[in-house]
């Protein structure tokens, strides 16, 4: 099998097979408490796009630079959520400057990029299954871009429903969580893809 054909089935993989939120479980916080607007979903899908695609590389690059060497394999989750909070920060800083509107509907879901399971689990996963420099990178770009899908699609529905006449028993929190475990019975349909 060609390096392209592997790349574009771990692509299709990490992006609807085993989606991250709606396949895996992972990342279900920011997936609720971002996704009640589009464009908020949208800017979070993009700061964890950026976060887990550098996140998966300076992990890799971190994990058989550093703690493989050393003998120091133990420290892997440590030295992982260092890093994904530097990287978070750098991002917290640049929304900050460019658009403060964005950073401030983001509010305090930003700075819990740092403590995301999806990003770390991306990281450990991609050691864990032992994918190469290039695989880890397109590994992290895919799961972010599932990440991102699921968050933006369930932000669009969330709107939607707004206009909907919903049960008081059913209003907000319970209604989301009905919704988004239709939406992962229906990301199950891609099973057999890949």
């Amino acid at each position: 099998m060609s390096e392209f054909v592997k790349i574009l089935l771990l692509l299709v993989s990490t992006i609807l097979v085993n989606n991250y939120v709606l396949g895996r479980f992972l990342g279900i916080c920011p997936f609720l408490g971002v996704s009640k607007r589009v464009e908020t979903a949208v800017g979070m899908g993009m700061a964890v796009t950026f976060v887990m695609a550098i996140a998966s590389v300076i992990t890799y690059l971190v994990q058989y630079l550093i703690l493989v060497p050393l003998k120091m394999e133990f420290l892997q989750t440590i030295a992982f959520i260092l890093v994904i909070a530097a990287l978070v920060q750098l991002v917290e800083m640049v929304i900050q400057k460019m658009s403060p509107t964005l950073y401030e509907a983001l509010g305090v879901y930003l700075p819990l990029i740092t403590t995301n399971c999806a990003v770390l689990g991306v990281a450990i996963i991609n050691i864990t299954e032992g994918y190469n420099l290039l695989e880890t990178l397109f590994s992290g770009i895919g799961a972010a871009v599932g990440f991102t899908l699921a968050i933006v699609l369930f932000a669009g529905i969330r709107e939607r429903m707004e206009m909907t006449d919903i049960p008081p028993a059913f209003q907000d929190f319970p209604i989301a969580l009905v919704t988004a475990g239709l939406m992962a019975m229906a990301f199950l349909g891609f099973a057999g893809l890949v």
